[in-house]
């Protein structure tokens, strides 16, 4: 356990290098959602990558982007056929597969590149048009009637493909068990409600966690954060 954590300690400092080497970059670095989509809509042709794999890109992506990243066999075929003159946007489930990509490019010669903070979620969260061949399990009034049926909820928004988005399960098992019936634990994944995602306009980062009590907000965390204290904390003043 301990080796692991230290692997993802270093994987997380070599990241932070690489995102800081390239934004030094002026014309390119990590830009927020409606500088992201603003920037693309201004281009005829814009190049945009989804630097996810390609079961993810799949089941979702935004319309018009090609699918690559630094591990992908076509890499090098892929990343010739785009114009280095004209930016790149990149966009994967959170920094790392972008910004490896980003880094490569640069290398390659290519002088604007714009990385999408948040990614994916922060694209379909924030209610921008995407593809998807997926039918919502969970609709809008649905979740809206789930809020106000129960006094305490619970909402876990996220994606399988997220790496901190699976250290949220136990937690919430933890949670179950302690709370019974009286916290309603509610579970979204991308791959299989994204329009409810979307129409939430809510969402910047996976995992999104959100409690209500008694249809109001008690908390919203981008991330994980200390979930299981400040849940704690929130049901103990009842």
């Amino acid at each position: 356990m301990k080796h692991k954590i230290l692997k993802n300690s270093i994987s997380a400092v070599l990241l932070l290098f690489t995102l800081a080497g390239f934004s030094q970059d002026k014309s390119s670095g990590v830009v927020l959602l409606d500088a992201f989509y603003n920037k693309i809509k201004s281009q005829k042709n814009p190049q945009i990558v989804d630097a996810r794999g390609p079961e993810e890109f799949a089941l979702n992506h935004i319309e018009g982007a090609l699918n690559f990243n630094t591990k992908s066999e076509n890499f090098e075929k892929a990343a010739a056929a785009l114009n280095p003159s004209q930016p790149v946007f990149i966009y994967s489930i959170a920094a790392y597969r972008s910004g490896l990509l980003a880094t490569e490019l640069t290398k390659k010669g290519f002088t604007e590149v714009y990385i999408l903070e948040g990614g994916i979620a922060s694209w379909i969260g924030g209610g921008k048009p995407f593809y998807t061949n997926l039918k919502s399990k969970l609709t809008l009034p649905e979740y809206k009637k789930i809020v106000a049926d129960n006094n305490y909820v619970l909402v876990d928004i996220g994606s399988k493909y997220c790496a901190t988005c699976k250290s949220v399960k136990p937690i919430l098992e933890n949670l179950r068990t302690q709370y019974g019936e009286k916290l309603k634990i509610v579970q979204i994944e991308l791959e299989e409600s994204p329009q409810v995602i979307a129409d939430l306009k809510t969402v910047r980062v996976f995992p999104t966690l959100i409690l209500y009590q008694n249809g109001k907000i008690v908390f919203k965390k981008d991330g994980l954060g200390d979930l299981k204290n400040d849940v704690d904390a929130a049901l103990a003043q009842k």
